[in-house]
């Protein structure tokens, strides 16, 4: 190559490619649907959720500012959504720099609001001024009404464009503004809004603020709910811990303000092994945590420990508990109320004010220390089931350091039940945890030994929501899966290790299948749960039915899909001999059958673990370990997404 060619190579393109037409500048509307993820996280149903939390969100914040009682949220038949307050309804003067009136400015200009210094509110939520722009850019259509002054205002929008500016359009009784928009389908993958979620988040704000009703319905399934609740996040826990066995009766209430920080805490132990601690920052779920759940953690953890070594409950000689110890089976709420929250993410998934954390830990010390004074009898109890979990815990590190010690790549030590596949890259390899000897049979031999492992699974697994560690270490099927994916457990497990890159709940569409499936959700939920959130956990779509018409069979995998398919058959072929068969169990089928339907990544259909919320999802857990079937179904639907061609 020639000195001529390295120049050419390296020298810029020719300056009239380059010029200030190249740099493209978006506006504010353009920036948000150019790129929706930055502001809301995705445009998948998490996405599309949040639209609505963020208008509510400023209707919560005439709440916490003292001028809003009442919220009013419809899920209307068209598929938009209508939220209604009787706040102080927003501004409709002229704005002195956009010289557009106030209302226009929020809806339409990022990073304009009153949240930004702190003579309108004290504290806020939201996403710092761009919420109401936001959603107004997603959404197809968006119209506001204002009530104020005597007289209702409104403004109208399509893709976050104004079709005309305020104006009056009648007269008013009070104040409040009411938003009403539509999701725009050219972002959305769709608009359709589960009720469960929305239900849940909203009984979340309520329990947040004391006395503040929210009202939720949705005109499509005329579901009607009103959430209102004195006790504020006492009620919040004591709902979480329903059905429990709780240590002490009420739970551990404290509210105390530091240096102009407001810090809520809620605490009550029940007999079980889960930490369900949720955190809030100016009433957002900081699903990740911060600054404010580490002050908690660090309050809670030395306040128990000084306790116990001062009334002689732990020996001097011994160790102190350990932050795991004092957490197992708390339920607990967190809720800080500050001027500048600093959330790490547009969505607010964590707090990152370092000055919170100290304000938390000087609160939650002192109210915790001052209950545990007051209540002996209480504090004893808390302080026994502490020592018993940092026993058990020993127990459990010694069979847990067993296992890992026993573990690795090597066939030698894997299960003796585990068919294992030849090939060795774990992003190439699943594995199916099939229900039975005799589906796992049919699994066997229907599946694709390059890539395809399956582990049969004798019975239902230990339900480990309700078990301790060094007995739930002790069951032979939870063994066996732990050795099998070999990346361990708790806080040892490491990713990097696992095995394969697909863990498939394979299991019977009846009711012992539902609850199998239900004990391994809660499995991995506890002890692994990074292969749900980062995507490895699946739940396999056996068929329901064979529907036969001549030489023409269809697999169809739910009743509905079955009515509709028998309407289009009568239709199309009368007089056609139609056979059904009902398929309870994967053993039913012969393991050619098992792959066409079930295992094939050309043509099966299979639903991905997904869970959005871990406090949400812990309550879900300790509530489907009844008997019913309804709550399991329900639960799968709400966490899991249908995929199909996962290999594509």
């Amino acid at each position: 190559m020639t000195e001529q060619d390295l120049n050419s190579l390296n020298s810029p393109l020719d300056s009239s490619d380059y010029t200030a037409e190249q740099i493209q500048v978006l506006g504010g509307r353009e920036a948000v649907r150019k790129r929706p993820g930055m502001y809301i996280g995705s445009t998948d149903r998490r996405g599309l959720h949040h639209l609505v939390y963020e208008i509510v969100y400023n209707s919560i914040d005439e709440a916490m500012a003292g001028y809003c009682t009442k919220i009013t949220v419809t899920v209307l038949n068209d598929g938009s959504v209508c939220v209604e307050d009787n706040g102080r309804g927003i501004p409709v003067d002229i704005h002195p720099q956009t010289h557009k009136s106030a209302l226009e400015t929020v809806l339409t200009t990022l990073h304009a609001g009153a949240k930004f210094g702190s003579k309108v509110y004290q504290v806020s939520g939201g996403l710092h001024g761009v919420g109401a722009s936001v959603v107004n850019a997603l959404s197809e259509r968006l119209k506001v009404n204002v009530k104020r002054d005597g007289k209702l205002y409104q403004i109208e929008f399509k893709r976050g464009i104004p079709q005309a500016s305020v104006k009056v359009v009648g007269e008013s009784q009070g104040t409040g503004t009411t938003t009403t928009f539509l999701a725009d389908k050219e972002i959305f993958t769709s608009i359709e809004y589960d009720n469960g979620i929305l239900s849940e988040r909203l009984r979340e704000m309520a329990y947040l603020n004391k006395s503040l009703e929210i009202h939720f319905l949705d005109e499509k399934t005329d579901l009607d709910k009103t959430f209102f609740f004195e006790g504020g996040i006492n009620s919040l826990v004591r709902f979480l811990n329903r059905g429990r066995n709780v240590i002490h009766k009420l739970p551990i209430y404290i509210y105390k303000t530091v240096n102009g920080y407001i810090v809520e805490a809620s605490v009550q132990y029940n007999d079980g092994f889960a930490d369900a601690t949720s955190s809030f920052a100016n009433c957002i779920n900081t699903q990740d945590g911060g600054t404010h759940l580490t002050g908690f953690r660090s309050a809670l953890t030395r306040a128990l420990n000084d306790y116990a070594k001062k009334y002689k409950l732990l020996k001097e000689d011994e160790p102190n508990l350990s932050g795991e110890d004092v957490r197992e089976g708390i339920t607990a709420v967190i809720s800080v109320k500050l001027p500048d929250p600093q959330f790490e993410g547009q969505t607010k998934g964590k707090l990152g004010n370092a000055e919170i954390k100290g304000a938390v830990e000087s609160a939650v010390s002192e109210g915790l220390t001052q209950y545990l004074e007051e209540h002996p009898d209480d504090a004893k109890r808390i302080i026994d089931k502490c020592i018993t979990v940092a026993k058990a815990r020993e127990a459990a590190r010694k069979a847990r350091d067993l296992i890992i010690r026993k573990n690795s790549l090597d066939s030698s030590t894997l299960p003796g039940k585990l068919a294992d596949c030849s090939d060795k890259d774990p992003g190439a390899c699943e594995l199916f945890l099939v229900e039975g000897d005799s589906a796992g049979g049919s699994a066997k031999q229907g599946r694709n030994r390059a890539f395809q492992a399956i582990l049969p699974l004798r019975g239902k697994i230990l339900n480990v929501e309700k078990a301790p560690m060094d007995k739930m270490l002790g069951h032979e099927e939870i063994r066996a899966m732990i050795t099998a994916l070999g990346a361990g457990m708790g806080e040892e497990f490491d990713q990097t290790k696992l095995r394969y890159n697909r863990i498939i709940i394979m299991t019977d569409a009846d009711v012992d299948g539902a609850h199998i499936r239900t004990l391994l959700l809660t499995f991995f939920f506890r002890h692994m749960t990074k292969l749900i959130t980062e995507g490895h956990l699946f739940i396999a779509q056996p068929p329901l039915y064979q529907v036969r018409t001549g030489k023409e069979q269809h697999w169809v995998y739910s009743d509905q899909e079955k009515d509709k398919l028998l309407q289009k058959i009568k239709a199309g072929k009368d007089g056609k001999k139609i056979d059904i068969q009902r398929y309870k169990g994967l053993g039913e089928m012969s393991a050619e059958q098992l792959w066409q339907t079930t295992m094939d990544p050309s043509s099966r259909t299979m639903l991905t673990v997904k869970v959005e919320d871990a406090a949400k999802a812990d309550r879900t857990f300790h509530m489907l370990m009844g008997d019913e079937v309804l709550p399991r179904k329900n639960f799968i639907q709400a966490h899991a997404t249908s995929v199909k061609n996962l290999d594509v």
